[in-house]
């Protein structure tokens, strides 16, 4: 009975197997979606799922902000050092330049943003969690004293941790410092712009992050200065929903606008353009 037996046959590939590499792939972290890189990047880093702003670097926010091919870094050459002896100090500086890949957790530059020229900070969360040491806090007060001396807007970008535990006291003495210098610009009538990202925490929010003429923050971002546990035990109750993030703030008051990245350049241009009394820029007046 041959013939009621078929014989099977490996059955050729209509078409060779497209292979893609694994590092095309992104996910989000909130939702798990996943999809290519590239359609991320296009989307300003932001989920196109559940609208979950990821998490970018400094460079990346000064390639959003300003305008192409005019941003100058500044302030290169400050190091942190080891004032006070920390045990194994040197050796996270050393991880942090290698893992981040920059100086420091903060980056300073001028540039345009649509024509109007500012100087703008942009912390890094990659370089041991943007934390708040000595470097920070010279760069941003010696760019308050840039803006000051050519009365050019300051713009800075908050994503930290909190104050550098391995610089102590020098650490939590730059929030005095740099409020000092901003309050110089409030004397001046500077426009002094602070943008909160996801998160902004301890000293930092204790300072420089929430004494702008203008605060935003971007959707989601965790704003605070302890963390929700230590909160919790200390006022013996449970706290609200969605406690410490940027909506909950915007309807406490404390933010004055929650803005999407994608239109955080348009936003912040409109404000720059309000304060210093300049006309919108060509353009801008249809969009």
């Amino acid at each position: 009975m041959a013939w009621f037996r078929k014989e099977k046959k490996p059955r050729q590939p209509r078409r060779d197997r497209l292979e893609i590499p694994a590092d095309v792939w992104e996910k989000c972290e909130a939702c798990g979606h996943t999809d290519i890189r590239e359609k991320f990047e296009r989307n300003f880093n932001v989920c196109p799922s559940c609208d979950y702003h990821r998490r970018i670097r400094a460079h990346e926010y000064c390639a959003l902000l300003l305008d192409d091919g005019t941003m100058e870094e500044l302030e290169v050459d400050l190091r942190s050092g080891d004032p006070l002896g920390f045990p194994e100090y040197p050796q996270r500086l050393k991880k942090a330049l290698t893992n981040a890949g920059d100086a420091d957790a903060l980056l300073a530059c001028y540039g345009t943003l649509d024509g109007l020229p500012v100087n703008l900070c942009v912390m890094d969360f990659a370089f041991m969690g943007g934390s708040m040491g000595s470097v920070v806090g010279e760069k941003i007060a010696r760019m308050a004293q840039r803006s000051l001396e050519r009365k050019f807007p300051l713009i800075v970008i908050s994503a930290s941790g909190g104050a550098r535990m391995q610089e102590g006291v020098l650490s939590l003495m730059q929030m005095a410092k740099v409020s000092g210098a901003l309050a110089m610009l409030a004397e001046r009538r500077i426009p002094y712009i602070s943008i909160l990202t996801n998160p902004t925490t301890g000293g930092v929010s204790a300072s420089y992050a929430m004494l702008g003429d203008a605060i935003l923050a971007e959707p989601g971002a965790v704003i605070g200065f302890a963390g929700p546990r230590v909160i919790k035990q200390t006022l013996g109750q449970d706290l609200p929903d969605g406690f410490q993030t940027s909506e909950f703030l915007l309807d406490h008051g404390m933010l004055d606008a929650v803005v999407h990245r994608r239109s955080l350049k348009r936003t912040v241009g409109q404000l720059l353009r309000h304060m210093s009394g300049r006309p919108a820029a060509t353009g801008w007046a249809a969009s």
